[in-house]
């Protein structure tokens, strides 16, 4: 069974910077896209940026400038360098990766890890 884990989430400062870790485990035999979601307290879950195997991204408008999502094919791993955050950046940072297992095309996300920005 395909399971992601996050990491590297805390507290930081405004204007810090934090780097966020996610390891996909388990059968895979590709993984067509990779991405990064947050949910603010009281809030729906939006993406935060997303990174496909050729390696194109994509991030929400409030972040672009300051975060950067990458990504290791080999180690199937995704991450998120968050720089210059804002306490508006606070909420639970969810890994979610679309891919290729036993049995067809999954969608599978983490349990998370917060981020708290403080001001």
């Amino acid at each position: 069974q395909v399971q992601l884990e996050e990491s590297g989430g805390g507290l930081v400062q405004a204007g810090g910077s934090l780097r966020l870790s996610c390891a996909a485990s388990g059968t895979i035999f590709s993984i067509n896209a990779m991405g990064w979601y947050c949910q603010a307290p009281g809030k729906q879950r939006e993406l935060v940026a997303s990174i496909i195997s050729g390696g194109s991204t994509n991030y929400a408008d409030s972040v672009k400038g300051r975060f950067t999502i990458s990504r290791d094919n080999a180690k199937n791993r995704v991450y998120l360098q968050m720089n210059n955050v804002k306490p508006e950046d606070t909420g639970v940072y969810y890994c979610n990766a679309d891919l290729n297992s036993w049995g067809g095309n999954y969608i599978r996300w983490g349990k998370g890890t917060l981020v708290t920005v403080s001001s």
